[in-house]
This record gives structure tokens, sequence and C-alpha cells, in this order.
């Protein structure tokens, strides 16, 4: 079984980055080359071209056994149980080296004499070469994690949006069709400009909202369609008004982020039990990057229980969390809860 998985790592490290080894063992190779010829001008260069490639060659064995085996291991177990092993293979392997290189230059003593006296300058390198590849071990696992860390967050991110999407939309329409299932039941001649303006509406929830942003002034549109609902269900009982203001066109915003609001203010807002005439009042007004979006309703001190059942609040929960996934750390909303009137302000940087 270990010997299956030593070779599994291996096929992995070998063939889906053989580019990055190559590089990394062509530069090596070329700087101890250079360094060679700086150290000693004179030098063969057949001479020097196969000596540090047996060189690079037990190299190649210490940081091979080093990513396949230690660092796999026993770095994450016990980090210094892992620098003793790699203390130890790197004086295994040394003297090998040297031993190899020793038979090499046959027939040269004063190399064969230098080789010995760098014994301790060749295990050092030995060791820092093995720590090399460890630092870039641990880098590129690091930005590997980074980078499915951010592909899984953003795969969340839109799951959850799609699912909160799936709530609000229902429950809208739910609200819609009871508006005009009242209309029909009066038979008036506004039903047929309510599905007219139900169809606008729901083309663009079905069409136009499954990208991440939309054109605020189609979002504007929507408001717009959705509040001529509630005047021909109305019909001038309640005070309803929407006002922009700024430079609107061009600017994008997360679609039907303030349907929740809407919703909430109606149910509210249109309780025929609050004394004298209710109220809803839009604003929104966007200065440069920001966007201001203002809400106000009134309502009653206390709805009867058995007229306003609870849905389970969906609306308000679900806003509260896009904004965190749309917008972390570029909004502000603030809620006022009075016993007349219920009011919400929601700041949003739009870039």
């Amino acid at each position: 079984m270990k010997s299956q998985r030593f070779i599994d790592r291996a096929y992995d490290l070998l063939t889906l980055r053989p580019v990055y080894h190559a590089l990394f063992w062509l530069v090596m190779y070329a700087v101890k080359v250079y360094s060679g010829f700086v150290e000693n001008p004179e030098v063969d260069l057949w001479f020097l071209l196969g000596n540090e490639f047996v060189s690079l060659l037990f190299f190649a064995v210490l940081v091979y056994f080093n990513l396949l085996y230690l660092i796999p291991n026993y770095l994450a177990r016990n980090v210094l149980l892992y620098l003793s092993l790699v203390v130890v293979a790197c004086a295994v392997v040394t003297p090998i080296k040297i031993f190899v290189l020793y038979l090499k230059f046959s027939g040269m003593a004063k190399a064969q004499e230098n080789l010995v006296m760098a014994q301790g300058s060749l295990y050092l390198a030995s060791l820092f070469v093995t720590l090399l590849s460890t630092i870039l071990r641990v880098i590129t696992d690091w930005w590997r994690y980074q980078r499915e860390k951010q592909t899984l967050q953003t795969q969340t991110i839109q799951s959850e949006l799609r699912f909160l999407k799936s709530q609000i939309n229902p429950h809208f329409l739910f609200n819609t069709l009871n508006n005009l299932y009242a209309l029909t039941l009066k038979k008036s001649d506004k039903a047929p400009e309510i599905v007219l303006k139900l169809s606008e509406i729901m083309r663009y929830m079905l069409y136009e909202c499954n990208e991440k942003r939309v054109l605020l002034t189609k979002e504007i549109q929507y408001i717009n369609n959705y509040l001529d609902l509630e005047r021909l269900r109305q019909a001038g009982v309640v005070e309803i008004s929407f006002t922009t203001e700024g430079q609107i066109s061009e600017q994008l915003v997360a679609p039907l982020l303030f349907v929740p609001f809407l919703e909430n203010s109606f149910k509210h807002g249109l309780n025929h039990h609050m004394r004298g005439g209710g109220f809803v009042r839009l604003h929104l007004k966007v200065q440069g990057d920001e966007l201001e979006f203002n809400i106000e309703n009134s309502k009653a001190e206390q709805l009867p229980r058995q007229e306003h059942p609870r849905s389970g609040g969906i609306g308000l929960v679900n806003v509260n969390q896009r904004l965190k996934i749309l917008y972390p750390g570029k909004y502000t909303l603030h809620v006022q809860d009075q016993p007349h009137q219920y009011s919400v302000k929601l700041i949003l940087q739009l870039n």
C-alpha cells in the first residue's frame, strides 16, 4: 500500500509539472557550470560539464527522496524528526558522491586531494539544496491551497446566491398572485394591467437576473413595476412614492437586492387596522461610487396575528446574507423599528 502511494506521488510529481522540474535543474546546472568557470577559467569544458552533471545527479537523488518520501511522511507530523532525517540522508549520500567523483578524478592527485578537503562544503551544499526543495514545496502547496480555497469559496457563494434567489422569487410571485386574485374577485378593469406588469416583472426575474450584477436602471424599472402593481391594488388608499437622484445610468448592482425591503414595507404599510392613511416611501440616491437606498413605511402598533401569519422572515434574512457575500465590507445597513414607522437605510459601495 505504501509503495503504491509512493508510485502515485512520483507519477504526479514527474508528469504533472515537468516544466518546473526541468527549469529548476537547468538553472542549477547553469549556475554550477558558471561558478566553475569563475573559480578556474582554465578548466577543461568537458571535464567541468561532466563533473557538474555527476554532482547534480546526486542532488537530484536527495531532492526527489525528500519530495516523494520525507516531506509527505514526516514534515507535517514532526518537524524535528524530519530535519534529522534530512541531515542523515545528506550524510549518507555525500560520501557516496565524493567516492564517485574521486574515481572520476583518477590520475589527478591534486583534484582528488581538493575533493577530500572540500567534503564539508559538499555536505553543506547537499543540505542547502534539499532544504531549498522543501521551501519551494511548502510555498507551492500553500499557493495551491489558497487557489483551491478561493475556487471553493466562489462555488459556495454562487450556490448560496442561487438558493437565496430561489427563495425570493416564489415569495414575491405568491404575493402578486394574491393581489391579482383579489382584483379578479372584484371584476376590476385593472386586472389586465396587472397581468402585463406581472409579465414584465417575471421576464426580468427569469431572464435578466442570472448575472452577478445588473444595470441599476433595470432594477429601478423593476421596482417601478412592483410599485405600480401595489398602486393598482390599493387604488389610492395608501401613499406610495419612489424618487431617484444622481447619476444612475451605467451603474451596476446585485439583482433583486431591494425586493425583501419592498415586501416587508408593504406587509406592514398596507395594514388597514392602522389609524389614518398608510404610506410607503422610497428614495434612491447615487453619488460617485456610493448608492444610498432609503425606504420607510407606516405600521400599526400591533398587528392581529390571524391577519399576518409569519412566513419565517425569509426576505430580510436573505438580504443580510446576500450583502455579506456580495458586498463584504462595502455596505452599511441601518434599521429603525418605531411604534408607528419602520425604516431601512442601505449604503453600498458600487465599485
